[in-house]
């Protein structure tokens, strides 16, 4: 009998478990992940960003995550020896349309506490001279790292406090008891007091698994980029990401310094066929079928079919793709887009059709679920493990068993 399982290796769950471990630290403590080692999907298939928390509702989790876990991560860097940059980011503005978007901006900036800087065309230039602008917002405090280093790190240390991690256990079933959680694997069946759920792409299903009704479904998105050659490794000097569209669920395509040197663009946000639908020929009848008959799927892709439509062209046109990017970066050529690996979101989205923005968690009474974590929740992963050890610790002087 186990006092605690956490299922799920990647980032966020590897954050709670190192977390849990270190306020319990007496109590037996397993991990299970059905692949064959730590951040395997969304937290090893990412661009890189700390965040500084620019977009988010002010108020909303999302924010406040992000700014405690933007100095949260760089601190665990510090003392784990990982290396990481903050070379901060600058969000380019290109037309005056996107100048006024820009100026909305500003504001939420100042409502989430960061601090930024405002440039003009001559400023931007300076900063960036191969990048052309009408204006842009320099947020000091973005970075980038690698986040399957920060997660094998988190792994590590889980396992020094003496919790145990178990990989290619795919769960199979759950069974919550009035004392008791009972997890089967393919292989095993293990008993625990409590149960921490960090599924990401398999979200709903885990929730589903314990009885509940999550209410909501995970829409997959698979974010393509490509990498420049080496010879544009020196090409900007910071993260360079256009004025989103507020109509538009994601951010765009953008420029991205990678810790190893390179330069990579994108990611695009077109619909996988597949929850783990990382090529475009990953094709699963299940998750389609799940996908094409759920209402608020079904809504979501209604409601977005141009831009989805154009995201599609794109994807299959590098050069679609690299108009995207030209319109601040004009030096770049077909030639200078080259093959890098995609990211599959974890999207949710409510029976209504709408995307859920925030972090959501799904709890019963002896188990917490993850049940969205879009974008900034490897940034926000420390904070977020923080948030869930509050709650357990809530749950386990409920239940008074331990």
């Amino acid at each position: 009998m186990y006092d605690f399982i956490i299922i799920g290796g990647g980032i966020l769950g590897m954050s709670t478990a190192m977390q849990l471990k270190r306020s319990y630290p007496d109590h037996r403590m397993l991990l299970l992940e059905k692949e064959d080692g730590p951040a395997r999907h969304q937290s090893g298939h990412n661009s890189g960003v700390i965040h500084a928390g620019v977009y988010y509702t002010p108020g909303s989790l999302k924010a406040r995550f992000c700014l405690e876990g933007n100095l949260a991560t760089k601190r665990f860097c510090d003392e784990h020896g990982i290396a990481y940059d903050s070379c901060g980011k600058l969000l380019v503005a290109t037309n005056d349309t996107e100048m006024s978007r820009m100026k909305a901006l500003w504001e939420r900036t100042e409502a989430n506490g960061l601090e930024r800087e405002w440039l003009g065309a001559e400023a931007l230039a300076e900063r960036e001279p191969n990048i052309t602008g009408v204006g842009a917002i320099f947020v000091p405090a973005s970075g980038i790292v690698d986040y399957a280093k920060v997660t094998q790190a988190m792994a590590e240390e889980f396992e020094r406090l003496g919790g145990v991690i178990q990989y290619g256990q795919e769960v199979r079933a759950l069974d919550e008891r009035r004392q008791e959680v009972v997890v089967t694997t393919r292989s095993q069946t293990f008993n625990s007091r409590f149960l921490v759920t960090c599924s990401g792409l398999m979200a709903d299903r885990v929730v589903r698994m314990l009885g509940q009704d999550p209410g909501f479904t995970i829409c997959p998105f698979r974010g393509e980029y490509f990498r420049l050659p080496s010879q544009h490794n020196a090409i900007v000097n910071h993260l360079i990401y256009p004025i989103p569209d507020p109509a538009m669920p994601f951010l765009g395509v953008h420029l991205t310094r990678m810790i190893d040197g390179s330069v990579t663009v994108g990611p695009n946000a077109v619909l996988a066929l597949a929850r783990e639908g990382y090529r475009r020929r990953d094709i699963s009848a299940m998750d389609l079928a799940g996908m094409i008959t759920h209402p608020g799927i079904l809504k979501v892709l209604w409601r977005h079919l141009r831009p989805g439509m154009r995201e599609m062209k794109n994807s299959l046109s590098r050069r679609g793709y690299l108009e995207e990017v030209r319109k601040y970066c004009p030096g770049l050529t077909l030639d200078d887009l080259e093959p890098y690996p995609a990211g599959v979101r974890a999207q949710a989205v409510s029976r209504d059709g709408k995307l859920v923005d925030d972090f959501l968690f799904v709890n019963t009474p002896r188990t917490i679920n993850v049940g969205n974590a879009p974008s900034p929740a490897a940034t926000s992963a420390i904070p977020i493990g923080a948030h869930i050890v509050d709650k357990v610790k809530a749950q386990v002087g409920a239940c008074a068993d331990l």
